[in-house]
């Protein structure tokens, strides 16, 4: 367990899966809690409990798209407000459309590029004002296995989470004078609500592609945005961190 008391954390698509671990992760060691979700508003107020339990000071509801600068813009504002700054960032709001490229529409292109690149852009770009203000802070990006290595029937997918590691590279170097640290996570295969349902034969062929043998879970995503958020990774900054079971190394 960290110590993030006095801390406060925004973290988007956090009413479920990957997100919702982080927020509990972070609520865990002490940090005031700002959950973004989309729609949702049971799973939001689910995630509320959880944080709640594990430990935050303070949790908040942050209903808006990530999509929509001026959304995201007044997000953040009122994140301040309420929960009193701004310490940690987590991208983690995305959307996956499949299709062969040759059968990709544009609409749904183009809805991948605004949720999962210009939606963190967006909010980085929100933050980074007042995490230069207070002179620290911790932004981390959740990327994917495919934005490296690619996969078949992802290409936009693919597309947007290898935009978003050079802009993780990126705004790293514009921030790092003022020590605001911003770096991404990888996750590979998750057991997630969306691998959940797939037949046991298809868990069984992801398994196989892993050295570990085994799907990963959202508290082990969890723990390394964690750690990317604590005082004891002080001095990364830049860096893509893998947590795939091997899958691609």
């Amino acid at each position: 367990m960290y110590d993030f008391k006095g801390k406060v954390a925004l973290v988007t698509g956090a009413s479920r899966g990957i997100g919702r671990a982080v927020a509990v992760a972070l609520a865990r060691g002490g940090a005031s809690v700002a959950i973004n979700y989309a729609g949702n508003e049971a799973a939001a107020q689910e995630a509320l409990a959880l944080c709640e339990k594990a430990g935050a000071a303070k949790v908040g509801l942050f209903r808006f798209d990530v999509a929509d600068p001026v959304a995201a813009s007044a997000a953040v504002e009122r994140v301040g407000n309420e929960l009193g700054g701004l310490s940690f960032l987590v991208n983690n709001a995305g959307i996956a459309l499949d299709q062969l490229v040759m059968r990709v529409k544009d609409d749904d292109w183009r809805r991948q590029i605004d949720v999962n690149l210009t939606g963190a852009f967006n909010l980085m770009r929100a933050a980074a004002r007042p995490m230069m203000k207070a002179k620290g802070g911790s932004i981390v990006n959740l990327t994917s296995v495919v934005g490296e290595m690619g996969n078949a029937g992802q290409a936009a997918y693919s597309a947007t989470k290898a935009g978003l590691i050079g802009l993780t590279k990126s705004v790293a170097r514009e921030l790092a004078s003022r020590n605001v640290r911003v770096n991404a996570v990888a996750p590979g295969f998750i057991d997630t609500d969306m691998t959940a349902a797939l037949p046991e034969a298809a868990k069984q062929k992801m398994s196989e592609a892993i050295p570990l043998g085994r799907l990963g879970t959202a508290d082990d995503v969890a723990a390394a945005v964690a750690w990317l958020c604590s005082d004891q990774a002080s001095y990364v900054t830049g860096e893509v961190i893998r947590v795939n079971g091997g899958m691609y190394m």
